[in-house]
């Protein structure tokens, strides 16, 4: 029996959602973009959270900043302690300062502003005591020191190499935090990456080519619960085999930015 244990998200309604400029492989502003359903999408996660039990606070969107829904970029919170994201596109610059008046307003008592660039949540998951730290198209490898001078952990640097993977959320997710149990794709990964994963998590759910190019992996897990796109078919299948619950989902129109569950969604771990 998988146990879910209770979280606490941050999320950012898409009202100003759109596809305005490229800054990843999934992103054409000649497609159409139908910003209703991306907020009747995102309004179903939101849902889900709930049904779960978990906390959902949220923070209003900015016009002019139409990649602001995906909360999970915009910082990094573990033990309370919050390290603000530093955008690597100029087209996303200013969500950092939309973070940091939250937090800020939000009476949190360290709030750090990085020196190098770091995308929050897209580029770092935390497993157990332990921080996954991506590199190779957006957040700055000497970045991570960073990250490790300000939460104490051990952190273990992840190059990724596949630019439809820019984020290390695109390529991999923790779904037991406890039991150190993670899924990823390995060919988004360099090969002492992919060697330094079976090291560590040798029993790992290894995600399909089908399953990547969906975004199955940018899910969510409170450990139990499962939250990931609902294409996802041959990941499903293997994670009900371990035991978790799933929940598929219709991110669809989320994805035509190069974003889905996880990116909706910033951990906030007090």
């Amino acid at each position: 029996m998988r146990t879910a244990q209770p979280r606490h998200y941050l999320m950012c309604r898409p009202t100003y959602f759109d596809v305005t400029y490229t800054i990843n492989p999934w992103m054409d502003p000649a497609k159409p973009v139908d910003t209703a359903l991306a907020l009747a999408q995102w309004e179903r996660l939101r849902e889900l959270y709930l049904e779960f039990g978990h906390t959902v606070e949220l923070i209003d969107p900015e016009p002019g900043l139409p990649d602001m829904v995906f909360a999970a970029n915009g910082a990094t919170v573990i033990d309370g302690r919050v390290l603000l994201a530093r955008f690597r596109h100029v087209e996303r610059v200013a969500e950092a300062p939309a973070y940091l008046r939250w937090f800020t307003a939000k009476g949190y008592p360290e709030v750090v502003a990085p020196e190098l660039t770091n995308e929050g949540e897209g580029d770092y998951l935390t497993v157990g005591r332990r921080l996954l730290a991506g590199t190779g198209f957006r957040t700055d490898r000497n970045a991570h020191s960073e990250a490790q001078e300000l939460f104490g952990l051990p952190v273990i640097g992840l190059t990724l190499v596949d630019p439809r993977f820019y984020h290390l959320d695109t390529a991999l997710a923790v779904l037991d935090a406890d039991a150190d149990l993670i899924a990823y794709y390995p060919p988004a990964f360099s090969p002492g990456s992919q060697a330094v994963l079976r090291e560590l998590f040798p029993d790992a759910v290894l995600a399909t080519d089908a399953d990547a190019e969906v975004f199955g992996l940018n899910a969510v897990s409170d450990g139990r619960n499962v939250v990931l796109p609902q294409a996802a078919t041959h990941l499903i299948g293997e994670l009900r085999a371990r035991g978790f619950t799933t929940h598929g989902v219709d991110v669809s129109e989320l994805l035509k930015a190069g974003g889905a569950v996880k990116c909706c969604t910033l951990e906030l771990r007090s």
